[in-house]
């Protein structure tokens, strides 16, 4: 199932920021965000659950892999919807 990506305001600031202070890291972030239009169970998203925040409207918000075993390595947190096939990046952001 292929889904088309929305971006809150804060996740295109932070794609942008990105962009200019670090192209590598951008380039793993649109890598990402590529696997995530066409397979979110792509192993290397290592996709799941996220309960420490909700969507605005209370949805269930999950986070994937931009890295792995990095250190701040990214994380992108998205939830479904607004509409069907439709998912919404919420947080492009290093992992605490």
């Amino acid at each position: 199932m292929n889904f088309q990506l929305r971006f809150v305001p804060s996740a295109v600031t932070a794609m942008e920021a990105l962009q200019g202070e670090n192209p590598s890291k951008y380039r793993k972030v649109l890598k990402t965000l590529g696997l995530m239009e066409t397979n979110l169970r792509h192993p290397s998203l290592n996709t799941h659950k996220y309960t420490a925040i909700q969507g605005c409207n209370g949805e269930e918000v999950f986070e994937s892999y931009v890295e792995n075993k990095t250190p701040g390595a990214f994380r992108v947190f998205w939830h479904y919807g607004p509409n069907r096939q439709e998912i919404t990046i919420v947080a492009i952001t290093p992992h605490p």
